[in-house]
């Protein structure tokens, strides 16, 4: 497994949720953590705080990356303030729930820009100091939805299957290049996005609760210390799709 003291990680959509705790577990294994966040400054501020009292630096800054211009201008103020980026976490998302009768051609094009689309914007400006270093990291947070379909809509469904087409292309790309790209499904993480919509409910998960970030940022963290895991969906979902 390698030593991450000292790389930098950059995390999207890490203010709160799964990718604050995301950031904070990457911060533990010695990782320095550019906090990226579209509109929680205050949230953002706190985990650069929870990241610096472990000891390690860090940056937040604000991007729609859903925007090209914006993710590549992210990458370059987090590489300028902490250096190159070598491990990739693509968490930033949204799931506003939709029946199949009231999702609108907005509704998807919203869930294809910010969910898929701002992931590969981020991974193609982030790639180019992996590429000349021979060594990257990419974790890209899909979801049950993309095996399942998820009780949000298809809008969601398909965004977050298309995260994993992403990862496991990438993947396949870079192998022989020290990247590797994995996937990560989690399903009815306790996290503010699940809130809010009585469909989801703890006994749709097999094991009988929800999961909680911690079960699944360590995850995140093997897959950033392995060289040797690439093109693989990891599942945390408490036994509700099995592979």
């Amino acid at each position: 497994m390698d030593d991450l003291t000292g790389r930098v990680a950059l995390v999207t959509g890490a203010s709160r949720g799964l990718g604050r705790d995301i950031a904070k577990a990457l911060a533990a294994a010695g990782c320095d953590v550019a906090v990226g966040y579209n509109r929680d400054s205050a949230g953002a501020g706190e985990v650069v705080d929870a990241v610096r009292a472990a000891g390690r630096s860090a940056v937040a800054i604000a991007a729609d990356i859903s925007d090209p211009v914006a993710a590549a201008d992210l990458v370059g103020r987090a590489k300028a303030a902490l250096g190159p980026i070598a491990i990739l976490v693509n968490n930033a998302g949204i799931n506003p729930a939709r029946s199949l009768d009231e999702i609108t051609a907005s509704d998807w094009s919203e869930a294809i820009a910010v969910n898929l689309s701002s992931a590969f914007h981020i991974t193609q400006a982030a790639l180019p100091d992996m590429r000349s270093t021979r060594w990257g990291r990419i974790v890209t947070i899909s979801s049950i939805a993309a095996q399942l379909g998820g009780i949000i809509g298809p809008h969601y469904a398909a965004s977050k299957a298309g995260l994993i087409g992403l990862a496991h292309s990438y993947a396949a790309i870079l192998a022989k290049e020290g990247i590797t790209s994995n996937a990560v499904a989690p399903a009815l993480i306790e996290t503010d996005m699940i809130k809010g919509n009585p469909a989801i409910q703890p006994t749709l998960i097999p094991v009988g609760r929800f999961g909680q970030a911690e079960e699944v940022s360590p995850v995140v963290v093997m897959l950033a210390s392995n060289g040797y895991i690439t093109g693989q969906t990891i599942n945390v979902n408490g036994g509700w799709y099995m592979s």
